[in-house]
């Protein structure tokens, strides 16, 4: 559900699936949606028998490696044809276009989320470990972040922890204190659970934590659109006493000034290049780093060639709620039950 466009269309097309050590739950199917050819056969590398059977699958219930060893022996000689092999490096080409569009859209300020982590992947080296749990920022970063060795790239995806990334990330450098952590949080996950940035001082484990500022929480906001909701209750709003709604002005949380006051190295970062020169001194530090910085929650990175089975409400008198419906009914028509 969070992939590329060029896995997706790979996928929605493939004859033959190999699962490795995955439950095929709902994200890594588009819940059941992403294989649509109508032949398509499945084998299921996995020590859980019961998610090797899944999807009719011929199951090898087994440890992955070991598996994997053994097929690449068996299948040395085998090839894809070459119009398939020019397809995926075709395809490849046109995704890296459009992460640099995604990197490079000059945007704001408030700059966009994309453009953050494009320059945080530039700036990071090919050692270093990005850390992520909740919110949009794992989507993004499943799509855009370019890990380089093993151990680069740590997320907490099975059950989304809001919090869990600065805690997450003490754990990452206390047990490789050699290479740099960077722990990329919105500012909804980072009110969960900021006070780790203390046991990291305590420690003396440094950390860079990038906090992207969107006032609220803008991954459930989003969704909560796109059921016809309107983003209710997802914004850091006051709530005004006439209406006795959140929506009166912005809540202005001041995270630098937090950051600092639990004794972390805090800096604000408005434009592109401030953000490049708060990394550049958030390397040079001996102790947690924290680089705020302020995103346009509108300004998302899209999903492509797939789709989430998030239910919509089927009655309701408000028109965005009744369009989402009828469009909700149309996509599931494409989930495929392989029996």
């Amino acid at each position: 559900m969070t992939g590329t466009p060029g896995a997706n269309l790979l996928a929605r097309e493939a004859d033959l699936v190999i699962a490795v050590g995955t439950r095929l739950g709902d994200f890594t199917t588009a819940s059941k949606t992403a294989f649509q050819n109508p032949g398509v056969r499945f084998i299921n590398i996995n020590v859980a028998e019961v998610d090797a059977h899944k999807q009719a699958a011929l199951p090898l219930v087994a440890d992955a490696r070991t598996t994997l060893e053994e097929l690449r022996n068996a299948l040395e000689d085998l090839r894809v044809d070459d119009p398939y092999a020019s397809r995926i490096s075709s395809l490849k080409k046109e995704w890296e276009a459009e992460a640099n569009r995604l990197f490079s859209v000059k945007h704001g300020p408030p700059l966009s989320q994309g453009e953050v982590i494009g320059i945080v992947t530039q700036f990071a080296r090919p050692e270093d470990v990005m850390v992520c749990a909740a919110g949009s920022l794992p989507g993004d970063l499943h799509k855009l972040w370019q890990t380089h060795q093993p151990r680069g790239y740590h997320m907490e995806y099975g059950y989304s922890c809001m919090g869990y990334e600065i805690a997450g990330g003490l754990g990452i450098k206390m047990a490789d204190p050699s290479r740099e952590v960077y722990v990329m949080v919105g500012d909804g996950s980072y009110l969960m659970l900021s006070s780790e940035i203390v046991t990291s001082l305590q420690e003396g484990y440094k950390l860079n934590v990038i906090v992207l500022d969107n006032h609220g929480f803008s991954s459930i906001g989003g969704l909560s659109q796109a059921v016809g909701s309107g983003g209710f209750g997802t914004d850091f709003r006051y709530r005004r006493p006439d209406s006795g709604q959140l929506d009166g002005k912005t809540l202005p949380v001041d995270f630098v000034a937090n950051a600092a006051s639990l004794g972390a190295q805090a800096v604000r970062a408005v434009t592109c290049g401030d953000l490049e020169r708060a990394l550049e001194e958030a390397r040079r530090q001996d102790r947690t780093a924290v680089i705020v910085v302020e995103v346009d929650k509108e300004m998302r990175v899209p999903g492509y060639e797939s789709w989430w089975d998030v239910p919509v409400a089927e009655v309701s008198q408000r028109e965005a709620v009744q369009n989402a419906r009828a469009q909700y009914e149309k996509a599931r028509k494409k989930e495929r039950y392989f029996l």
